[in-house]
């Protein structure tokens, strides 16, 4: 085989002969399979040294898999984590529907080939590809099978609840459910689901007579699943056994997080559960470590906006606050900040409750009340750390408020949160909590208000007319101004039939100028304060959704429901 390879490499000039022969010689001692040893060759890549043993075999070497080709009784017959083990994936031609083609990443691997035959019963042949390929058609095309959540929580309903309870056990990958208990499958097949749906949040709900799983995407909440009220002890173990609760208490609160794999992806599942009268009541937030950070501009901000906003990035010290309700995008808006910032020329620490998101280069703190490590007394410790930029999670009361704002004054860039409607309350609530005004004034340097809005599906987008009164709300004129400028989505399978699909953020960006200081030093009204900023060019909330949906973005309705008028 040696000497064949040497020869091809010769003929073919897929890789250099002469180095081959000269790697060869000094590692071949027949300890290590030849396949592998090539493979783990630092001089050639994986593609050509895979391109060389298809000459030598006479096999056919793929480039480029279709999740399409991928047959279904090979997905039925080969577990998820079998494929995924050995870098394999069964594929067939619509010229050949007898013979299934294996594609393997290592050319010698001749009895996976016997045992693929044998667990689908087809004849097989072999072809190459790279790990990277394989690995990629082997996620989509597991992902594609059909779930069956119904077949199985009819399963569930026919067998012995209390036998089946001793079944409950940890599970791996969510693609892998050959031979599971029917427990495992259905909340796997539940995630599965919310997973496909973009769903952010999971709901199990139990009714007197049904329980409800629920779906939270864009932030709406969608019925999508009634299941029999007699697996709700079991489907709230299984989650417990996930998240490393205690199965056997019932009649308390409990909180857990755990991570699940579907197929490359990883997902972080943070999960509740609280009594009701009706049972064990479960939420679970999906966190899809895949999908990555956003960048600041890819937030949603009006150009103007991002200009100004990216400056204060720069500044030596100061204040910013990024104020929302729940759900409202604020630490993806503050991750994104920091993000920013060149964590290689700054120290850039965090507290967090909790961290959501790993930063590379950042260091994070995690609150813990129970131990006594607080918002407090982390920013206090923090202090110590030489830090240039610090961010708080949240401003809950006058402690961490306090010590923000002092931390500000010594030098340092301080990010947090608050809980307000808009960017003038959160001057209002720093008052109330009980900061005194010239502190306040003189460290704040920008507020920005922020809600989420539904984008228009991009795949069924059609033009439509608005009714007058919606125009007046959004102080957008008359229809004939802006005819032909509003969209609207009529659904189709993509959007989950609801018009929409992603979300996408509508700001108020308040910068503190001298102005505004000085009405904070004097503790000046918010509708006051806000009636300076709109002179000074602050767009509000409801102005710039009003720019969105005259962009395309998203609808009229989206930006009423989201935004209050501007009364000032």
């Amino acid at each position: 085989m040696k000497e064949l390879l040497i020869q091809t490499a010769r003929r073919t000039g897929l890789i250099d002969a002469e180095r081959l022969a000269e790697f060869l010689k000094a590692n071949g001692d027949g300890k290590s399979r030849l396949d592998e040893l090539l493979l783990g060759c630092p001089y050639f890549t994986e593609a050509a040294v895979l391109k060389l043993f298809a000459a030598v075999l006479g096999w056919e070497f793929l480039e480029d898999i279709s999740a399409k080709a991928v047959p279904t009784e090979f997905i039925e017959s080969i577990p998820a984590t079998y494929a995924q083990q050995h870098y394999l994936i069964g594929v067939r031609t619509e010229s050949d529907d007898k013979e299934l083609t294996v594609v393997l990443s290592k050319p010698l691997d001749a009895d996976i080939l016997d045992n693929v035959s044998k667990m689908t019963g087809m004849p097989v042949r072999p072809a190459l590809a790279t790990r990277t390929t394989i690995t990629a058609v082997i996620d989509v095309a597991y992902e594609q099978r059909t779930t069956v959540i119904e077949e199985v929580a009819e399963e569930l309903d026919s067998q012995n609840i209390d036998q089946l309870i001793d079944e409950v056990g940890a599970s791996d990958d969510l693609l892998d459910v050959v031979n599971r208990p029917p427990v495992i499958r259905l909340v796997n097949d539940i995630l599965f689901r919310a997973l496909q749906l973009r769903a952010s949040d999971i709901h199990v709900h139990p009714y007197e007579a049904k329980i409800q799983i629920r779906y939270r995407i864009d932030g709406i909440l969608y019925d999508v699943l009634s299941l029999n009220k007699n697996v709700l002890p079991l489907i709230i173990s299984r989650i417990k056994v996930m998240a490393g609760m205690d199965i056997a208490e019932r009649r308390m609160p409990q909180d857990g997080r755990c991570s699940v794999r579907l197929g490359e992806r990883e997902v972080d599942l943070r999960i509740s559960t609280v009594p009701t009268s009706f049972g064990e009541r479960s939420v679970l937030r999906l966190l899809d470590k895949s999908t990555g950070l956003f960048e600041l501009d890819e937030l949603g901000l009006w150009e103007e906006d991002l200009k100004r906003f990216d400056s204060l990035l720069n500044r030596a010290h100061g204040v910013i606050f990024v104020t929302g309700p729940t759900g409202s995008g604020k630490s993806t808006t503050l991750y994104a900040c920091l993000n920013r910032i060149n964590s290689a020329e700054k120290n850039v620490i965090t507290i967090e409750d909790p961290i959501e998101y790993q930063l590379g280069g950042i260091s994070q703190i995690q609150v813990a009340s129970k131990k006594g490590m607080t918002f407090v007394t982390s920013l206090r410790h923090v202090l110590r750390q030489d830090p240039d930029v610090i961010m708080v999670g949240e401003v809950r009361d006058i402690e961490t408020a306090r010590m923000a704002i002092q931390s500000s004054l010594t030098g340092h860039l301080v990010f947090s949160t608050l809980h307000t409607n808009d960017s003038a309350g959160a001057v209002s609530r720093l008052l109330d909590l009980g900061v005194e005004p010239y502190l306040a004034s003189s460290s704040l340097i920008a507020i920005m208000a922020q809600r989420l809005v539904r984008k228009v599906c991009p795949d069924c987008k059609e033009p439509c007319e608005p009714k007058p009164h919606e125009l007046r709300e959004l102080g957008l004129g008359d229809v004939e101004q802006n005819a032909g400028r509003f969209f609207v989505g009529k659904g189709c399978d993509k959007c989950f039939q609801t018009g929409y699909r992603g979300r996408t953020g509508v700001y108020e960006l308040m910068m503190v100028n001298e102005e505004i200081q000085e009405m904070i030093y004097k503790r000046e009204t918010a509708g006051a304060i806000k009636k300076a900023a709109i002179n000074a060019g602050l767009q509000t909330l409801r102005m710039d959704g009003a720019r969105k949906v005259l962009a395309g973005v998203t609808t009229i309705a989206e930006v009423l429901r989201v935004t209050q008028a501007d009364i000032v």
